[in-house]
């Protein structure tokens, strides 16, 4: 939060300092304050930015000018509940909520409405989405107008620096997934980091730092840490890869313990891959080798809990380096597996790897937790064991089968159009 402090005093003046001219126009307010003007909330998501203290400040404003009875302030949640490390997150949250909320009160005391008392203006809070994984601008545009439409709400203000999964703007994506909603959508008009301001930030972060220190070693790991050469070239590619990699590999700041504790318990993962790998190999030779060729490759879903971003980037890519079980597509926290014979299949829904990743970013506890099996969170999408139908055809625009079976222009022809068809053939032949 020191950052966001720092850099929002500075914007907070010039963002008020910008919008007072047009907000102190007695004919703009006298337009504003209509009958027909909105009477109901503004829903501010929530991230501790560097504009957030600027953004709080124009939510104010707005709810004042266009009559707005609640200001909304909502952290949706990028973890799900039960998750390990999802307490101390929700609580981190509830601080970030309780800051935001000192401001907008702030604000709202520091105004005076035309009788000279505070705007009848209320503040909510509300950590929002964390009973569930979300992926993805539509994922967080149906929770918020899913919370909007719960508590009669008419807008939503976005920050311009909203970064909600912590490593990746979706600024662009959420505005237009909302575009798609009845909400009314607007970006905070707030002064903006510069751009050589971004690159000191990223450039002097725990993120930079770690990225830098690992690009560096595995740079010097391939080449001849006693080369001199090898050094300026690797510090310049640690540096480029840095700048450009580091806010998109590593999606929460570096911290310790946890940060060294992760790198340990993944130095433990390394050998227990490889194992895998090799003894997937042996399954899979033994298989091609074998005259009877017993193989049966089928499309699997797999629900993993392991979190999103680096988790799960990391169980998927464990997954295909495997042979015999390729990691097609990741939805959700439903990963599709094609598999190539049977134990691969059951190696998956043991989810063993599921474990280790869970002990690698967890710890030793989270990696207790039952596995797919247990959890009946697995299923056979093809072939004669199939449990479930394969529903990525569908998502993707093709139709599935039950919607041929439902319509009744598939019908194919009858007979007797049949052979007028081929008589017509002929007839043109």
């Amino acid at each position: 939060m020191a950052d966001t402090d720092a850099g929002s005093d500075a914007t907070d003046g010039e963002a008020t300092g910008d919008k007072a001219g047009d907000r102190d126009d007695p004919s703009d307010g006298a337009e504003r304050g209509s009958p027909s003007a909105p009477t109901g909330g503004l829903v501010v998501p929530v991230e501790p930015t560097p504009t957030l203290r600027a953004t709080i400040a124009y939510a104010v404003e707005a709810a004042i000018d266009d009559g707005f009875s609640t200001i909304h302030l909502v952290e949706i949640a990028s973890w799900r509940d039960g998750d390990p490390g999802s307490d101390d997150r929700a609580s981190a949250a509830e601080r970030v909520l309780e800051r935001a909320e000192a401001w907008a009160n702030s604000d709202l005391d520091d105004s005076d409405d035309i009788d000279g008392e505070r705007p009848a203006v209320t503040v909510a809070t509300e950590l929002i989405g964390a009973d569930e994984y979300l992926f993805g601008p539509d994922d967080y545009v149906r929770v918020l107008a899913a919370y909007a439409e719960e508590h009669g709400a008419d807008a939503v203000l976005l920050d311009p620096e909203y970064t909600p999964v912590g490593n990746t703007t979706l600024l662009q994506p959420l505005e237009f997934a909302l575009s798609n909603t009845s909400l009314t959508v607007e970006t905070a008009p707030v002064t903006r980091p510069t751009r050589r301001e971004r690159l000191r930030s990223e450039a002097t972060g725990k993120r930079f730092v770690a990225m830098f220190g690992f690009s560096l070693a595995f740079y010097l790991l391939l080449g001849d840490p006693l080369y001199w050469f090898d050094w300026v070239t690797g510090i310049a590619t640690a540096a480029i890869v840095s700048i450009t990699l580091s806010r998109v590999s590593i999606d929460v700041e570096p911290a310790v313990p946890r940060t060294p504790m992760r790198v340990l318990r993944g130095v433990i993962y390394v050998p227990v891959l490889l194992f895998e790998i090799v003894k997937a190999n042996v399954e899979v030779a033994r298989v091609i080798l074998d005259p009877r060729l017993p193989i049966e490759p089928t499309m699997n879903r797999v629900r993993v809990i392991v979190g999103s971003g680096l988790p799960l980037m990391t169980i998927a890519n464990s997954i295909t380096l495997t042979p015999g079980t390729l990691t097609v597509r990741a939805r959700d926290s439903d990963l599709y597996v094609h598999s190539l014979i049977p134990s691969a299949r059951d190696g998956l829904f043991d989810g063993s790897l599921e474990r280790w990743t869970r002990f690698v970013y967890y710890g030793r506890a989270s990696a207790r937790l039952p596995t797919p099996r247990e959890r009946d969170d697995c299923a056979i999408l093809q072939g004669p064991d199939a449990t479930e139908e394969l529903p990525i055809a569908a998502a993707d625009g093709g139709e599935s089968p039950a919607d041929d079976e439902g319509d009744d222009s598939a019908v194919e022809p009858d007979d007797e159009d049949h052979e007028d068809q081929e008589a017509a053939e002929v007839t043109d032949a």
